[in-house]
């Protein structure tokens, strides 16, 4: 990297800043939809919980339990939503894109946990089971599936790239789910007296949480990980740009993704003596930016050559070398390396 020159200013971070293709009006409308779906969550759950005591329900409690971290959830979503906003500075050279995963992936952590909860419970109850009134269940639950489906439909409004608002979103058709399952245990109680469907709606309650909140761990994990988005083959994009006239190999290609929605590629360009890297350069942010949606795009565009003239340092950005680590392709047949 060159110094910089006496008398300008050194940008350092994200020159997209944090969520260039979540902008802040949209983030702000979010928040609003997520804010209006836990008002309506937190209202029904304080009745519920009442109800699942008088019904000496563990599925009204255990949706309850859920319909309380449904309401964690969504308070975490709006406070990390409005974190991701804050600019890069110091340390943080990328900004805070990634609280959005840290989110998603706390959501999925405390579906698998609540989960193994319910079922510990399910199966004693399952073993030994309590009374439980049918008709009080049948009418909670008929209640929460309205309730549910009101909140997910406005929390669904929002941006469902992020992990974050997925995860909420998760939660709430996950406990949709639960009201339609502890409707079906009451009937069946009322029609048949037979108490162990109400611990049985719980079983699969849990099921489907533990399938949810570990499908949200794994997608956070990929970002932290940092490997490329979903449906994005690092290697096909490293064959369409190894095949622009003039180049000649590219090598060190990375593609990661920043936070949910917004990819990032750097990569080492080596072209032709006789071509021009700059004009290389710009085509190739501009295909990538076009065809693949990847704005933030570091390139180290050099002549194949060894001699330090031939050095073609990118005008667009800082130059980044990451190493003899990744793909490697030339316009020959295209490589690991």
């Amino acid at each position: 990297m060159t110094a910089t020159p006496p008398g300008e200013s050194l940008s350092v971070g994200h020159r997209h800043g944090s969520g260039s293709r979540h902008g802040s009006g949209s983030a702000q409308a979010d928040r609003r939809w997520l804010l209006a779906a836990l008002a309506v969550i937190f209202s029904f759950m304080v009745g519920e919980v009442i109800a699942g005591l008088l019904a000496n329900s563990l599925a009204l409690l255990s949706d309850a339990g859920h319909m309380l971290t449904d309401a964690t959830a969504l308070l975490v979503a709006v406070i990390a939503s409005r974190i991701a906003e804050r600019p890069a500075k110091g340390a943080y050279t990328f900004g805070f894109a990634r609280v959005d995963a840290l989110s998603g992936q706390a959501n999925g952590i405390t579906l698998v946990l609540l989960a193994v909860w319910v079922t510990v419970e399910a199966i004693r109850r399952l073993i030994d089971p309590p009374d439980a009134g049918g008709g009080v269940i049948v009418i909670v639950a008929g209640i929460g599936i309205a309730v549910n489906v009101l909140a997910t439909t406005l929390a669904a409004r929002a941006d469902k790239r992020s992990l974050n608002v997925r995860g909420a979103v998760a939660h709430l058709v996950n406990d949709l789910w639960a009201f339609v399952a502890t409707f079906v245990a009451g009937i069946v109680i009322m029609a048949t007296d037979w108490t162990r469907a109400d611990a049985v709606a719980s079983l699969v309650v849990a099921a489907l949480m533990i399938v949810t909140g570990a499908k949200l761990i794994r997608d956070a994990g990929r970002v932290f990980l940092e490997a490329a988005p979903t449906g994005m083959d690092p290697m096909l994009i490293g064959s369409e740009l190894a095949a622009f006239r003039g180049v000649a190999q590219i090598h060190d290609l990375h593609v990661w993704e920043l936070a949910a929605g917004e990819a990032a590629l750097s990569a080492h360009v080596l072209v032709d003596r006789v071509d021009d890297c700059h004009v290389i350069g710009d085509a190739m942010r501009a295909q990538l930016a076009d065809d693949h949606g990847i704005d933030h795009v570091t390139l180290q565009v050099d002549h194949i050559s060894n001699s330090a003239d031939e050095h073609c340092a990118d005008s667009h950005g800082p130059v980044h070398s990451t190493g003899s680590h990744g793909p490697v392709h030339s316009t020959g047949t295209p490589t690991a390396g």
